[in-house]
């Protein structure tokens, strides 16, 4: 691999930091809203919407990581 291709997948690697930081962000908003959520509320249809959301936040900010990393190894 060359400096061209190392520098791209390095480019490669703020992109997708970048959405990893938008995605926390928004990961965070949905569970304040969840959070202030009555106990009652949090057990309704919206609550369980707000609960999915964070989770699959939660799962494709992992992904990212899991690509950044694999980026990091082929760099190496």
């Amino acid at each position: 691999m060359n400096r061209t291709d190392r520098k791209q997948l390095q480019e490669a690697i703020a992109l997708l930091e970048k959405a990893q930081e938008i995605i926390d962000a928004i990961k965070d908003g949905e569970q304040d809203k969840f959070d202030n959520l009555s106990e009652g509320l949090q057990q309704t249809e919206k609550g369980q919407r707000f609960e999915e959301a964070v989770s699959i936040l939660e799962d494709t900010w992992s992904n990212l990581n899991e690509s950044i990393d694999n980026i990091n190894q082929v760099i190496e």
